[in-house]
């Protein structure tokens, strides 16, 4: 999700300077007051700085909305999964034998089991690619989609509880903009659960207890990234 929600700061940046419009400067005595320890109330009145901050590709898996599409383009993505590992399970199968028997093998048979490898290797690896890409586009639009929605909500609450500023903690220093902040100015399970409200989609079925939200992880199987064909070492050069 790095890649596919990076333009997620630019947000930050819109909603910085939308909130911005509507409140006083901040002066220098007000600027260091605690943002936790400021009211919206005494922020507008004072003229400070009111901060916050969300995770913004947390907060769109954590929704309802997220969550279920999620978990239902991983569900379409599997047989695809499946397919990825079954040939490479095969590949593996084809390496160990050239490793265990290659030395006993005749010249011919062990070239022809050497090009099986390399053949079943490589369709291995575009098939790898080529379902990765497709499942990163999905998982981007549907990203997307709920940015869309969400932006709106955010600048609402952001405008109506006094907010100044609201930073993106997704990615982290220096990744991302944020370097340190507490755990009282985040901001995320309050987007959440107005987005969920907003958007009326039921919650998810419950899951066991300490399962949280998780970003969503690449469609490709970390086994299924292909190795080097290392065949075994004989006194007859393969053809």
């Amino acid at each position: 999700m790095k890649r596919t929600l990076a333009g997620t700061a630019v947000l930050a940046v819109v909603l910085t300077i939308s909130a911005l419009a509507q409140t006083g400067p901040a002066t220098p005595g007000n600027a260091a007051t605690p943002p936790a320890a400021t009211t919206a109330a005494t922020t507008a009145n004072s003229g400070g700085v009111r901060v916050g901050i969300i995770d913004i590709q947390q907060a769109i898996v954590a929704t309802n909305e997220g969550a279920r599409d999620f978990e239902a383009l991983q569900k379409k993505f599997e047989p695809r999964r499946t397919e990825l590992q079954n040939l490479n399970t095969e590949v593996e199968s084809l390496k160990k034998q050239l490793n265990t028997q290659g030395d006993k093998m005749n010249e011919e048979t062990r070239a022809s089991l050497v090009k099986s490898i390399e053949t079943k290797q490589k369709s291995l690896q575009r098939s790898a690619e080529d379902a990765q890409n497709e499942f990163q586009a999905q998982q981007n639009e549907i990203a997307q989609r709920i940015l869309q929605k969400m932006a709106p909500v955010i600048d609402k609450y952001a405008k109506s509880s006094g907010y100044s500023l609201l930073l993106d903690s997704s990615n982290p220093w220096p990744q991302g903009p944020l370097l340190w902040a507490t755990a009282s100015v985040d901001l995320t399970k309050t987007i959440v659960d107005a987005y969920n409200a907003q958007s009326g989609v039921a919650a998810p079925a419950a899951k066991p207890a300490g399962t949280a939200a998780t970003k969503p992880a690449g469609m490709t199987p970390a086994a299924t990234k292909p190795a080097a064909t290392k065949p075994a070492a004989t006194g007859t050069k393969p053809q």
